[in-house]
């Protein structure tokens, strides 16, 4: 389980080797993302709070990068944390996430984001639940559902 001390240390030197890479060209990003989520997860955006679909979506399932279609977060580690964002507790691999240091807007954040594609998800926090008390709080546009079917695939 990954706690802040695990974060804070990716951050400041350097993130898990994910298990493969995906890059492409920004007019390859722009042709396969709608625009919002192109200014979201290709140009560090954020969406207005409590206007993503998936803010409110509970099934289970796994929640995958836009971009790359990785598998970033499990259904299972989903919580609501009443901040108007997908907010989950780990990442559904140690290596899932890339964590760099954040700056913007005047405060100290970690930025959140996929580790195989690099789109922006989101930030990091250390006031989540127990045990891991982290709060990833993550862009519904960055994300797509994979829901799990009745036969449990």
């Amino acid at each position: 389980m990954l706690t802040w001390k695990n974060i804070i240390d990716f951050a400041v030197n350097g993130n898990p080797k994910p298990d493969r890479r995906v890059e492409k060209s920004d007019a390859e990003w722009k042709s396969q993302l709608t625009p919002e989520q192109y200014r979201i997860t290709r140009q560090k955006g954020t969406e207005r709070p409590h206007s993503g679909e998936l803010c409110t979506a509970y099934e289970a399932g796994k929640y995958n990068c836009i971009c790359c279609d990785t598998p970033l977060f499990d259904s299972t580690i989903k919580f609501s944390s009443g901040t108007g964002w997908p907010s989950f507790t780990q990442p559904i691999e140690k290596n899932a996430i890339k964590y760099e240091k954040d700056s913007s807007l005047g405060m100290v954040r970690v930025e959140v984001m996929c580790n195989t594609c690099d789109a922006h998800l989101g930030h990091v926090f250390p006031d989540g639940p127990e045990p891991s008390g982290l709060r990833y709080c993550v862009n519904s546009e960055s994300l797509t559902l994979q829901k799990e079917r009745v036969d449990g695939r």
